[in-house]
């Protein structure tokens, strides 16, 4: 992507020489229904420290028409490779820029959707990380932060939100003018337009004397699903709460979130503008893990009002901070504010956050928290789990290291000191070493300068009564995988042991021994001369990150009686350990279903069973030995319709195990089911065969040829809206027929026609698990076509077709030496040679699991 990159140094070099002040920006959107192009007009102001200086200013548009800089026209070939050259800079400049610039179809810059139910046009901006520049002329980087004045002009009816509290529009015509007020001082990537003829729903926070505009919107056909109630709840929730822990008053005019079409991440922080992918408004039933997912994104985009808006990194360097924090203060304002839904917060941030985190920090491209982001384009391949889940589990870690209260006050004093502002680590560390009392060097340096992780074993020595005659914690430092910098090290850990004991069939946590893990082994005295408990839980409450390990002795117990932990946290710690050692090849593929199969029938917590049902399949599908799969498979999807028929009617398990026997099916029996349940020919009581469900089911038919293109054709035209038509996308792709995977292939890799949301149906559904030949042959042509793809399509699409379409399904030592030579000698960029590195490391994981699961499958044998 030659042109739209900016260097560390570039950006350092810039923001010494300029102050920016503000902009004025007007767009005209009146033809945005007819796409195309649309006119943007931009009026920057900034001081240059050094007169007759030179610089640049960022803009990716299809053409200029105007470049003024001090009254003085610039010749339009001042606009080249996504600048313009500003010479000879006054010490106070005002420079115009007219371009006509793009509508995407990405989700990137100004996305433009056309609603199939009702042919209305809808747009919104996505600016993270760099397409400000799509929209108009800016100094694309965080710590030139400035203040923004919008002035758009849109079609008469439309609704029209940005940053700043809606005017009233005026004009009497076809189109109307909407004149907002200035922001205060925040970074471009914060800025935002969403427009169309979306509706609305408001309230307001009150506290005291405070009172926050509420507002929350969608298009008109989800405004039948829009809870608006619901979101609202958790949104004064989060208000309480962070205005309390923060002591700051939220620092915007308003606060509205809008629910928009084909948004590529899960939510992004506009200040006062929150954008969320509409999803989250629940067209079909879904289980409570989905209500608390939609509450977490909620609480995370409200935390970063403060984090990340109010006080800004200087540089991408610590945009972990900025997602790290936000993902910790998520979790906590769950488990802690008052009347919460979700008090069990941390057992789902243990489930899924942490085992994110453990995945992401096992690749080649691990990097330390904070990572070295040397171009816009390290960045890009940054947003990954250690900047978010990683960076947050260290967070919580340093706050059971100096406390929450302590936590919390250096958190206040550096909003106090920094509000409007940029900041580096150094400025949080600093507050929080004040209000702790504690040197926070050490522990930077070990936790947040170093990648890799560590594995916590115990080791227990019985004496001959049973009592335990020693009693240490193990770390190991595993080596960092091959091409991942730096060196594996040694950390310091709070952590809690949990004692467990039996008690009529429950365990039950008798003791908690907390302490301080350093070096290669720690003595634990505590539990010397002590009768030895059933289960010895290493980092029980989750308070530090490492991967964890159980005794042999304990194993055993946790393999009968997982599910009789009473509390939910000490059952995910387990969950997640037992996953992890599947992935490593420590525990078979088989030995996991079959703990899989025993604890899910005691396991309540909703969120962790779903999480287990895709960690099974995805198991049973490449990490099993391929001789057993058939067998392995057909057992999990036996046991998902037992666990279907026997679940409470109506109740969230019973709609997981639904979604799980629709991914797993394949006798003719669960098959005749699947199409019973979509026909009506078959009901299972309670279970709502709703929209999204249907889709489930016939996706599964089409995949296994028991669909045909008429069957999806019919689905489309009973939900013909934009969801629909991804379902449908999907399904095509899927069928098991050369046809079908050609037309899809064609579709994604030589056309760019397809939106950001279509094609990543239509790569969802090409990639079936059960059609490894009919996939092999596409091999050679996505080597084939990549680094072409990379080079031409936009970032947030060429990652979608370079990581969905890698052949992870074939596994084995062909597809390493195919991944070798083409690494070898394609020279591809950074930031593409990372992903398909990563890529490969699932593959080279897979035949490790693979050998242990076939080994395991010998062992039996030899029984």
């Amino acid at each position: 992507m030659p042109g739209t990159n900016l260097t560390r140094e570039e950006a350092r070099t810039r923001a010494a020489l300029l102050h920016v002040e503000s902009y004025d920006i007007e767009l005209d959107l009146s033809s945005a229904r007819d796409g195309g192009t649309f006119r943007s007009t931009t009026v920057v102001r900034f001081a240059a420290t050094a007169p007759g200086s030179a610089s640049f200013i960022d803009l990716v548009a299809p053409s200029v028409s105007e470049l003024v800089l001090n009254g003085v026209a610039l010749p339009l070939d001042s606009f080249a490779d996504s600048r313009i050259a500003l010479p000879d800079l006054a010490a106070e400049n005002e420079l115009k820029v007219v371009a006509d610039c793009a509508y995407t179809n990405t989700g990137e810059g100004l996305h433009r959707f056309v609603d199939p139910v009702d042919g209305e046009t809808y747009l919104y901006t996505q600016f993270e990380v760099p397409d400000a520049r799509r929209v108009f002329a800016s100094f694309e980087q965080p710590d030139l932060k400035a203040a923004f004045t919008f002035t758009v002009t849109a079609p008469k009816g439309w609704v029209v939100v940005s940053n700043s509290p809606t005017p009233a529009p005026v004009g009497d015509g076809d189109t109307q003018v909407w004149r907002f007020t200035p922001t205060g001082r925040i970074s471009t990537y914060i800025t935002a337009l969403i427009a169309g003829p979306y509706v609305g729903v408001f309230d307001e926070y009150r506290s005291g004397e405070q009172v926050v505009p509420l507002g929350v919107y969608c298009r008109p056909s989800l405004r039948e699903f829009l809870d608006a109630d619901a979101i609202f709840d958790i949104t004064r929730q989060g208000f309480d709460f962070f205005q309390e822990k923060f002591d700051c008053a939220y620092p915007f005019e308003k606060y509205d979130q809008l629910f928009v079409p084909e948004f590529n991440a899960g939510a992004m922080e506009n200040a006062g503008a929150v954008t969320f992918r509409d999803q989250y408004v629940f067209r079909s039933k879904v289980t409570d893990a989905a209500y608390e997912s939609r509450a977490a994104t909620i609480l995370h985009e409200l935390a970063h009002m403060w984090f990340g808006n109010l006080v800004t990194m200087e540089w991408w360097n610590d945009l972990w901070l900025n997602e790290s924090f936000a993902t910790y203060a998520e979790a906590v304002c769950l488990a802690e504010a008052p009347g919460s839904k979700w008090p069990d917060s941390w057992t789902t941030f243990a489930n899924e956050m942490k085992t994110w985190a453990y995945r992401q920090d096992q690749l080649p491209s691990t990097h330390p928290i904070m990572a070295e982001i040397n171009d816009l384009e390290d960045v890009m391949v940054n947003f990954d789990g250690i900047t978010y889940a990683k960076g947050a589990s260290v967070l919580k870690q340093l706050v059971a290291y100096v406390g929450q209260d302590e936590f919390f006050k250096g958190v206040q004093a550096y909003f106090k000191a920094h509000a409007w502002g940029n900041t580096r680590l150094s400025d949080l560390l600093g507050a929080l070493e004040e209000t702790s009392g504690r040197d926070l060097k050490t522990w930077s340096k070990a936790w947040l300068e170093t990648a890799g992780i560590n594995v916590l074993r115990p080791s227990v020595t019985l004496a001959e009564d049973g009592t335990v005659a020693a009693f240490s914690v193990l770390q190991e430092a595993p080596a960092l995988p091959a091409g991942a910098k730096g060196e594996a090290v040694l950390r310091p850990h709070r952590i809690a042991i949990g004692c467990y004991d039996l008690k009529d069939g429950q365990l039950v946590r008798t003791e908690r021994i907390e302490l301080d893990v350093d070096g290669a082994e720690t003595p634990v005295p505590q539990l010397t001369g002590r009768q030895r408990p059933a289960v010895l839980l290493l980092n029980d409450d989750d308070l530090s990150y490492a991967k964890v390990r159980l005794d042999e002795a304990s194993l055993a117990v946790v393999t009968e009686h997982l599910g009789g932990f009473t509390a939910s946290l000490p059952r995910a710690l387990c969950w997640a350990s037992a996953w992890d050692m599947t992935r490593d090849g420590e525990l078979a593929t088989r030995d996991y279903l079959a703990l899989a199969l025993s604890g899910l029938a005691q396991e309540s917590e909703i969120g962790v069973v779903q999480s287990v049902q895709r960690q099974v399949k995805l198991a049973l599908d490449v990490y099993t030995d391929p001789a057993w799969r058939e067998q392995g498979l057909l057992r999990w999807s036996t046991a998902a319709e037992e666990r279907l028929r026997a679940a409470a009617p109506g109740s969230d398990h019973q709609l997981a195990w639904a979604r799980t026997l629709a991914a797993a099916a394949r006798t003719e029996g669960q098959l005749a089911l699947l199409a019973g349940l979509l026909d009506g020919s078959e009901v299972i009581e309670g279970l709502a065969v709703d929209t999204e469900l249907r889709w489930v089911l016939l996706a599964r038919l089409a995949a296994t040829g028991r669909a045909d293109a008429e069957a999806i054709d019919a689905e489309l035209a009973r939900d013909n809206t934009a969801a629909g038509q991804e379902h449908a996308a999907a399904c095509r792709a899927s069928r098991p027929t050369a046809e079908a995977k050609a037309a899809a292939w064609a579709s994604v890799v030589e056309s760019d026609e397809l939106t950001n949301y279509v094609q990543e149906a239509v790569i969802s559904g090409f990639g079936q698990p059960d059609q490894q030949e009919l996939l092999a042959p596409y091999t050679a042509k996505y080597f084939a076509a990549i680094k072409g793809i990379y080079e031409t399509r936009s970032h947030e699409i060429s990652q979608q077709i370079v990581v969905g379409l890698y052949p992870a399904r074939q596994v084995g030592q062909a597809t390493l030496d195919t991944t070798d030579a083409w690494l070898a000698s394609a020279e591809p960029a950074p930031a593409l040679r990372r992903m398909v590195v990563e890529a490969r490391a699932a593959v080279e994981r897979a035949i490790r699991a693979q050998a242990a699961d076939r080994a395991a499958g010998a062992r039996e044998l030899g029984h």
